[in-house]
């Protein structure tokens, strides 16, 4: 089978071209009928595999994305349609792209399918198979079909979620059907195929929707400084006081995060730190640890509020992989007085 798109030679299985990226279009009558013999038999003619090529193709690594297996050759993942990481463009900061996909990108989750539509402003329109679903925030959901069974899903630690301001019910949508869902602002659809075992912590609020195997929890972020106005005392949150923290115990899961702006990937190696603006991050690997830094003048008239305080960042330290949005909020309160703070380190200017 070969792509429309670009010509190259696509597995029988895949669901994107390993070129171009580009979904796989099969025809009804190709759907049901078996592969030409030409290229099921064991050694095929020269034409089809030189004598150079290997009869059938190795595995070189896997998608970092899905975890299905992919060649050194190709360029997306055919399984899940993201750009390999490998051939991935890095900068000579270290930073690279989140694997695209492209517009009318196809991802499948058991028996049922997500189609990403849009780059603006994407939707994620879910094909529900029967006895699959997926949960969500009810600010989120797009349209559905009237038959679409919609419930709500209890959350753990319910008293602990209601005094953080947590929400205490999540919305659950049971196949069969068709669902979709969007955030409502410009920005970029992240899917996370999450693999058994696998974890990933998100900053609030970036949780588009999750199949039902995948499992929420959230735990407290450390990291805070107070101000001082007068007689007032008032706590800051730069990344949030919670984390959610998402896992797929036993079976592979889908979860999809929105991010505004661009979002950007980078691998810490053990011990390596990176600092970044604590209101652009969007997601880290548990391993990866974080706290305040502080960026400030050496001068002796300067106090250690106001001016001298604005440069405040949150240092990453892997192992792991960390995620940064290009639209970020101003941090609240980093220009006033500060009084106390959670675990930081310094540099004077």
């Amino acid at each position: 089978m070969f792509c429309n798109n670009c010509g190259a030679r696509i597995p029988e299985t895949a669901n994107f071209c390993v070129g171009c990226g580009n979904p796989v279009k099969r025809s009804e009558a190709a759907t049901a009928a078996p592969p030409p013999p030409a290229y099921a038999a064991p050694s095929p003619p020269p034409m089809y595999a030189p004598a150079a090529q290997p009869a059938a193709p190795s595995h070189d690594s896997n998608c970092s994305w899905c975890g299905a297996a992919v060649e050194l050759s190709q360029l997306s993942c055919p399984m899940c349609g993201a750009t390999l990481e490998k051939h991935a463009a890095v900068t000579r900061s270290g930073w690279s792209q989140a694997p695209g996909r492209k517009d009318m990108a196809k991802l499948q989750f058991g028996d049922s399918f997500c189609q990403i539509e849009g780059a603006y402003v994407p939707v994620a329109d879910m094909n529900l198979a029967a006895g699959d679903s997926v949960y969500f925030t009810h600010h989120v959901l797009l349209w559905k079909d009237p038959h679409v069974n919609i419930t709500t899903m209890s959350l753990k630690g319910a008293w602990k979620r209601m005094f953080a301001g947590l929400p205490l019910i999540m919305t659950q949508a049971q196949g069969p059907g068709r669902i979709a869902f969007s955030k409502d602002e410009p920005g970029e659809l992240i899917p996370f195929c999450l693999q058994p075992g696998r974890s990933i912590d998100v900053r609030e609020h970036m949780l588009l929707a999750a199949t039902s195997n995948v499992t929420y929890d959230w735990f407290q972020t450390g990291v805070w400084f107070e101000t001082k106005n007068g007689d007032d005392t008032e706590t800051h949150y730069p990344v949030g006081a919670f984390m959610d923290r998402f896992t797929a115990p036993q079976t592979p899961g889908l979860l999809l995060l929105h991010a505004a702006g661009n979002i950007f990937t980078r691998d810490l190696g053990y011990g390596q730190t990176i600092l970044v603006k604590p209101t652009a991050l969007v997601f880290k690997d548990p391993t990866v640890d974080m706290h305040l830094h502080f960026e400030h003048p050496n001068v002796q008239f300067m106090s250690w509020g106001s001016w001298g305080n604005r440069y405040l960042w949150l240092r990453l330290t892997g192992p792991g992989r960390v995620a940064i949005q290009s639209v970020f909020d101003r941090i609240e309160g980093e220009s006033r007085n500060m009084t106390r703070w959670s675990n930081a380190t310094a540099t004077r200017w």
